[in-house]
């Protein structure tokens, strides 16, 4: 089994920063790539940032130039530094990987239980 758990959300005031970890474990062979997604009430979830095994990354327009996707040595860590944080980035925030598990040939989807980031004054 593959496990996901994110940590560092919570209540911060606009304009401040929260970083956001994320750590796969498990019986993983490959990861070929990780990212975080968000999902605000009412609405529909929506991918925020990836990164590759090979280390591109990309971004929802929205939170570019304010929030920085990385990664680890083990490639098994993911982060988002987030700054400047809006009222609109408050979200739960889900962490999610590609990969593949040990014995396993096809690349599956997992995601984490999710974090609660709350920006407000």
């Amino acid at each position: 089994q593959v496990r996901l758990v994110e940590s560092g959300g919570g209540l911060v005031q606009p304009g401040g920063s929260l970083r956001l970890s994320c750590a796969a474990s498990g019986s993983i062979l490959s990861i070929n790539a990780m990212g975080w997604d968000r999902q605000a009430p009412g609405k529909q979830r929506e991918l925020v940032a990836t990164i590759t095994s090979g280390g591109s990354t990309n971004y929802r327009d929205s939170v570019k130039g304010r929030f920085t996707i990385s990664r680890d040595n083990t490639e098994n860590t993911v982060y988002l530094r987030m700054n400047s944080l809006k009222p609109e980035d408050a979200a739960v925030y889900y962490c999610n990987a590609r990969l593949k598990t040990s014995g396993e040939y096809v690349l599956r989807n997992y995601w984490g239980q999710g974090t609660q980031v709350t920006v407000s004054s």
